[in-house]
């Protein structure tokens, strides 16, 4: 039985938290004193008569919450807060249109990073500061960043942690949910710190660094400039970017034990950081070649364009320094590879993860053991850790989903006029959390604008079911979810 009360009361919890941070976006429009300042004050007090509201609803609730229970409020709460996110934009008038607003403003949440504005330097800095921020939010887990703040708001943490939290194998640096939640957003805001520092001394404005920052550590990618970091034309500011964006696609466990353990050895041991190592290195390598060889770059323009593009797209950013719409082709293949697989588990990034990735590998490995000695067991071994079966198993029948959920989205695309490269790669970006596409129609330089509304609803749903992991949002479809027993 659902326990509608108690997601009645954490909804209206959220909301206050959602308030608060449209507050936040206020104080910057009240500084630069913008014609949004109007729309923040509206938005952020009707979100404060939203939260009320559902708190009335869910008055007298038990803080009882079963897994159910768990896997709708944390989808419940992406689709909530994206609704009320959307309130800034429409009343301002800066987005007409509730289907774009509603699909930048997921687009945020989720940290894809895809765009429906043409130019949005004609935004104001209210505005822009409230998209950034919707990514930095965004980054490990709207509820994720509520238990961190307030552990108390959210009853059955672990349940919920598990229907957020991205990867095949959760990992937890303390007993208690709620003080890791604390560390791990403690490196996530050292390294957003740390970013804003960089830009800054890398000749970046204040509020340039802020909004980079946010969307790097994020692996967000929405800009304040419609050329992204291409426009300001600085080498130091794309390796930082680069940089920031590979240390955010990896496990935050991980940089956690790193940086404040000094366990930096176990980070190079550790077999999912290897293989992400791997795919950046032999896939910026081959890029670097081809536009050396094909489009005549020098080697150090070609260097930093490949390691920025491949960063970028495998950490599912979609930040760019090249237009990689005019690269050659086979570039495309390299770089949908990276939007398939994506970083690392437990990190800001989307696609597959890389962790999926090796346990395939070995699973493959196995396979051809298995022929050559029929009888042996075989353990799956990932860092002297057995993987059970049930992994396993789960694993086949996540990438199936994910292939299957790419297809017919695509098939249904290609249905509706989209060419089949975009089509394709749109599917994969949103699917993904990536962001920029490839192709000549809607390219990585390109917004999202031109698709039809019925697609940037079907697209809204993809980012979300990618930013859940799929599987936390299809099991809300199927009828035994709603069986009483």
């Amino acid at each position: 039985m659902i326990n509608r009360k108690l997601i009645y009361k954490v909804l209206g919890q959220l909301l206050f938290i959602e308030a608060f941070l449209l507050f936040v976006s206020l104080l910057v429009a009240f500084y630069y004193q913008q014609d949004d300042i109007f729309a923040f004050i509206v938005a952020t007090l009707t979100t404060i008569g939203g939260g009320l509201v559902l708190k009335w609803r869910g008055h007298g609730a038990d803080n009882s919450m079963s897994r159910r229970d768990a896997y709708l409020v944390v989808t419940l709460s992406w689709i909530v807060f994206s609704f009320f996110g959307t309130l800034p934009f429409m009343i301002s008038g800066y987005i007409n249109n509730f289907t774009d607003a509603y699909f930048e403003t997921m687009s945020g949440f989720t940290t894809t990073g895809a765009t429906i504005l043409d130019d949005v330097e004609c935004f104001p800095h209210g505005l822009l500061f409230w998209r950034s921020l919707t990514q930095w939010i965004g980054g490990l887990g709207i509820v994720f960043f509520t238990i961190a703040l307030l552990p108390s708001l959210v009853g059955g943490q672990t349940k919920v942690f598990a229907a957020e939290a991205t990867g095949p194998i959760k990992t937890k640096l303390h007993p208690r949910l709620s003080t890791s939640a604390k560390w791990i957003w403690s490196i996530y805001l050292m390294l957003t710190i740390a970013c804003i520092a960089s830009y800054y001394v890398a000749g970046m404005n204040l509020f340039d660094s802020f909004n980079y920052a946010m969307t790097t550590t994020a692996t967000g990618g929405f800009s304040t400039h419609n050329s992204s970091t291409s426009f300001f034309h600085s080498p130091a500011l794309e390796y930082i970017c680069a940089f920031f964006c590979f240390l955010s696609g990896v496990n935050f466990t991980l940089l956690y034990a790193a940086v404040i353990k000094f366990k930096i050895k176990d980070l190079f041991k550790n077999s999912e950081f290897k293989f992400y190592m791997l795919l950046v290195t032999a896939f910026t390598a081959f890029i670097m070649v081809e536009l050396i060889a094909m489009r005549n770059y020098d080697v150090e323009h070609a260097f930093r364009s490949a390691i920025f593009q491949v960063v970028s797209f495998i950490t599912t950013t979609g930040l760019f320094n090249d237009d990689a719409a005019v690269w050659p082709h086979v570039t495309w293949v390299v770089l949908a590879a990276c939007m398939f697989f994506g970083a690392c588990s437990g990190s800001t990034s989307g696609g597959l993860k890389c962790i999926r990735g090796v346990m395939l590998i070995r699973m493959v490995k196995n396979e051809f053991r298995q022929i050559l000695h029929p009888n042996a067991v075989l353990p799956l071994k990932i860092d002297g850790v057995n993987v059970p079966m049930q992994k396993r198993v789960t694993l086949h029948a996540f990438l199936t989903t994910y292939l299957i959920i790419c297809l017919v989205i695509s098939f249904t695309m290609i249905a509706m006029g989209i060419d089949n490269t975009n089509a394709i790669t749109i599917t994969l970006s949103c699917v993904g959390n990536v962001g920029p596409t490839l192709g000549t129609e809607i390219g990585p330089t390109m917004s999202w604008s031109e698709l039809p509304d019925v697609a940037k609803w079907f697209y809204s749903l993809m980012m979300l079911i990618g930013r859940l992991e799929i599987f936390s949002v299809l099991v809300i479809l199927t009828p035994a979810f709603w069986r009483e027993n």
